[in-house]
């Protein structure tokens, strides 16, 4: 059996399980274009390494390569379709540090959002109004970038200050209250998005200048050209830039800052976060809390206050 049909058998057998599997599928059409569609008998652990090993470092990256390949290739043993796998024994230590979210300040974003125009000229499929309010929503109610561009019209309930999330990460549906401000600038957008589209309820929320829905990748790259006119960057070269991502993180910690600041008992406020965030449990959030100075610092303050009150007591 040839690579291509392998694959789609096991994508097939992994969704009928429940699993959606988009990243997975992603990583072994890659592996299948890096190692042309032979028969899996013909596939040689020099072919593997090469897929794995890619042009830089061993990341993240590196090792979610591997763990999808293992899984096929668990598959594919257990039907008969291969012999022996010709992935590596050992995972190589990794040479590139972990990837660090990075968080926008909040001067960044004003600049970020000041740089949608610009970045979405005339001939862009995306429109300047579109990518600025897709930013204001990821960050505003820390939405993941597929959540935000699969809402439709009727998914967004600005008279109740509500979004109802459905394409999530863990197949479950949620409710997203919005705060007063993001509730407006979401009402700014949609008066200019109904002038210029149908809006029907099924129609998408998010639209390109023909109507159709955003396409993930089209807003990645809009973005990556606001963010080089906004000036925003930081070492480590083109693979460790701030990411679209970043603003759902970005959301996240400001608002736990927020929290410190007002003197809010954050530990109480953590699992309704992870709720808002669509987390399935404490320490998904808890990994996105990145330490960043100004969250350390209002955390130092706590203790502080903590201690004090204490040595008082």
């Amino acid at each position: 059996m040839n690579l291509s049909n392998a694959i789609s058998l096991y994508l097939a057998y992994k969704r009928s399980l429940g699993h959606r599997f988009a990243t997975e599928e992603n990583i072994l059409r890659a592996f299948r274009n890096a190692v042309s569609d032979r028969p899996m008998n013909r596939i040689k652990a020099t072919h593997v390494l090469v897929f794995l090993n890619g042009n830089g470092p061993v990341t993240e990256c590196w090792v979610k390569k591997y763990n999808v390949l293992s899984g096929f290739y668990r598959f594919a043993l257990s039907r008969g379709l291969v012999t022996q796998s010709p992935l590596p024994h050992r995972i190589p230590l990794r040479t590139a540090p972990a990837f660090v979210p990075y968080i926008y300040s909040q001067d960044e974003l004003r600049k970020l959002l000041a740089a949608c125009a610009v970045a979405c000229p005339g001939r862009c499929h995306v429109e300047g109004y579109v990518l600025r309010a897709v930013l204001i929503l990821l960050y505003g109610a820390a939405l993941r970038l597929g959540e935000a561009l699969s809402l439709t019209i009727a998914d967004v309930d600005l008279a109740e200050s509500l979004l109802q999330v459905r394409e999530t990460k863990f197949f479950k549906a949620r409710i997203v209250p919005l705060g007063r401000d993001l509730t407006s600038a979401m009402s700014s957008y949609l008066v200019i998005r109904k002038d210029r589209h149908p809006a029907s309820e099924a129609f998408p929320f998010f639209c390109c200048r023909d109507g159709r829905p955003v396409p993930r990748h089209m807003a990645q790259a809009a973005f990556r050209r606001a963010r080089d006119y906004a000036g925003i960057e930081r070492d480590g070269g083109p693979r460790r830039q701030p990411r679209l991502h970043d603003l759902r993180h970005s959301g996240a910690v400001h608002r736990v800052v927020a929290w410190y600041r007002r003197g809010d008992d954050v530990q109480d406020l953590l699992p309704k976060l992870a709720t808002y965030l669509g987390h399935v449990d404490l320490h998904a959030t808890q990994r996105y809390l990145t330490m960043t100075p100004e969250l350390l610092h209002e955390a130092s303050l706590r203790f502080e206050r903590y201690a004090m009150e204490a040595n008082h007591g």
